[in-house]
């Protein structure tokens, strides 16, 4: 993090992306400026094709703005070269996804260790820190089971546990409970929640779900690719 704990963990100044398709430019996203406050969870909301998801990639340094200034736990992304960027992103920025994206051939207790392999953090303390993960998100008992042998639910607390087990300073969930059933949705947000006041964690999700807008501390609506109030 910053060493300003109360600075905005994302700030965008003037941000813009249009994708090509053909001879036609499609702006998704028209000079965003906005800054999220850290440790909380922020929420975006939109119709589809709002360029919600296109803002949510560019704050996770997947997808790049053709103009514009990101800046995330005090760093100028914009600034680093392609293999400082994806070094920043493997260690800084935790991902939860609506299709939960976990690696078939993997145990529950492989894909949330994963992170950690790829960091180079030796092997005790990846188990340790493994097994803490899994027991904090109610799965500790499944860690020897692979994704087909999961619930939904299950699936997604097993990538929330992935997405937490490197200690980000920001998770990024993408529609994190639209696969779900309203019950189980709402368990994964209580438990992102718990996991938030844990892990002084900050999160940013786009979502259509109610219940999901209901918990959120900070509300970002965007429409045609333009922030609304």
């Amino acid at each position: 993090m910053s060493e300003h704990s109360n600075s905005p963990v994302v700030r965008l100044e003037h941000v813009a992306r249009t994708y090509q398709a053909g001879a036609v430019s499609i702006p998704a996203v028209r000079d965003i400026s906005l800054d999220i406050a850290p440790r909380v969870f922020s929420v975006i909301i939109g119709p589809s094709g709002s360029g919600k998801t296109t803002l949510l990639n560019m704050i996770g340094c997947i997808d790049l703005p053709d103009s514009g200034r990101i800046e995330v736990s005090g760093e100028d992304v914009l600034g680093l070269s392609d293999n400082a960027l994806a070094d920043f992103r493997a260690r800084h920025i935790g991902y939860v996804f609506q299709s939960f994206n976990l690696i078939p051939v993997l145990s529950a207790f492989e894909n949330v260790e994963y992170p950690l392999l790829l960091l180079g953090v030796p092997p005790a303390e990846r188990r340790r820190r493994t097994l803490a993960m899994l027991a904090a998100v109610g799965l500790a008992a499944q860690a020897n089971q692979r994704p087909n042998e999961l619930s939904g639910g299950q699936k997604q607390r097993v990538a929330i546990a992935r997405a937490l087990v490197k200690q980000p300073a920001l998770v990024l969930a993408d529609e994190p409970t639209a696969n779900l059933d309203s019950a189980t949705g709402a368990s994964i947000i209580a438990l992102m929640r718990q996991m938030q006041a844990q892990f002084h964690t900050s999160f940013i999700f786009s979502t259509h779900d109610d219940h999901l807008m209901q918990q959120a501390d900070q509300i970002f609506t965007i429409r045609d690719g333009v922030l609304v109030p």
